[in-house]
């Protein structure tokens, strides 16, 4: 493990649960961590959690305007960081919020370097231009993230890409396949409209072969879906919110992860239960973990491209397997939590 021996501050808007593992694994790494951010609007459902290692201060958000117009002042900030006194300072790369550049002038104002901590930036943008080469240096999501950045001309040697990532690499090995005539596909996530599932139970009905179509989770789409789904496929499974170790024998089970529309996190844990993926473009973070030898990327309103890389999948057992070993690769060996925490302390390490 790369140590960064100096004392962290690390700014987020809200406290998701999913990123818990990784701020802790992060702290271990530091010689002390306090991590700042604040509660989501109702409207969000965030799930949040609990720091374990990392200590917690918790912001006073103030969310203003909504949509395409949101804002968000974190108060208590520089209270914070008067508080903490940290040698360094990771933020949120994101110019709506409106408490950050005068977080960014109190560490300068004390020789000290802040990073900021992003999926990208809009193509020729100079507001973003201007915001991000307030930074000493950018942790992007993914090497497109990187790319951008430097298209708005930041230095490139100070950019470092730390793949997004919310699990661990697996520490046990990849089972055996237990591919039949009745292959099984699997959904995991939150039944919204933007996860377009109704277009996963069509596609099922295309495939020659009638696959078992599991779909794990819940949320406002359910009873329309299950309503659907008595009408075009009768056969699919709706199993409800899993977590933790409740879900484990649903990756068990499947031969082929989806997820046709935009979002979620459960393909690095499908992965790591040796899965192969279909999974729909979005921002970035997709294209460094789902490759050719693993899976394939859709668009995700592109209701033919879902159906031909199913019915693609499912016509050689023999590759799917192999790119299910692949993928297993990929997140032991590549994108990890413990490979993003790596990508972190180097970034902090190169401002002295």
């Amino acid at each position: 493990m790369i140590k960064y021996s100096r004392r962290l501050a690390l700014q987020q808007r809200v406290l998701p649960s999913y990123r818990i593992p990784f701020f802790d694994l992060l702290a271990q790494s530091c010689e002390s961590m306090s991590l700042f951010a604040g509660m989501p609007r109702p409207v969000e459902m965030i799930a949040s959690g609990k720091l374990q290692i990392a200590k917690y201060h918790e912001a006073k958000n103030i969310h203003l305007f909504s949509g395409a117009f949101y804002l968000c002042y974190q108060n208590g900030f520089i209270s914070w960081l008067e508080e903490w006194n940290p040698d360094s300072l990771i933020v949120e790369a994101n110019p709506r919020y409106l408490s950050t550049p005068s977080a960014i002038r109190w560490m300068h104002s004390r020789g000290r370097g802040v990073i900021g901590w992003g999926l990208g930036a809009p193509k020729g943008n100079a507001v973003w231009s201007r915001f991000i080469n307030q930074f000493d240096a950018m942790l992007a999501y993914s090497q497109r993230g990187a790319e951008e950045y430097a298209a708005l001309g930041f230095p490139r040697e100070k950019i470092f890409v730390a793949h997004n990532s919310a699990s661990p690499a697996p520490t046990f090995d990849l089972q055996p396949s237990t591919f039949n005539l009745q292959p099984t596909i699997l959904f995991v996530g939150r039944l919204q409209a933007r996860k377009r599932i109704d277009s996963l139970l069509r596609a099922c009905a295309e495939m020659e072969s009638k696959p078992r179509l599991i779909i794990v989770g819940d949320g406002p789409e359910r009873a329309a879906l299950e309503s659907l789904a008595r009408d075009v496929y009768p056969a699919a499974e709706f199993a409800g919110a899993k977590h933790g170790a409740e879900i484990k024998p649903y990756f068990a089970e499947a031969d082929l992860f989806v997820l046709p529309g935009t979002g979620g996190l459960a393909v690095q844990e499908a992965m790591s239960h040796g899965l192969p993926v279909i999974v729909a473009k979005g921002d970035g973070t997709q294209d460094d973990l789902v490759r050719e030898g693993n899976g394939w990327q859709i668009n995700p309103d592109d209701y033919g491209a879902l159906v031909t890389a199913m019915k693609n999948a499912l016509s050689d057992t023999a590759r799917l397997r192999r790119m299910g070993a692949e993928s297993f690769r990929i997140v032991s060996e590549e994108i990890n939590i413990q490979k993003m925490a790596d990508a972190f302390v180097l970034a902090l390490n190169s401002l002295d």
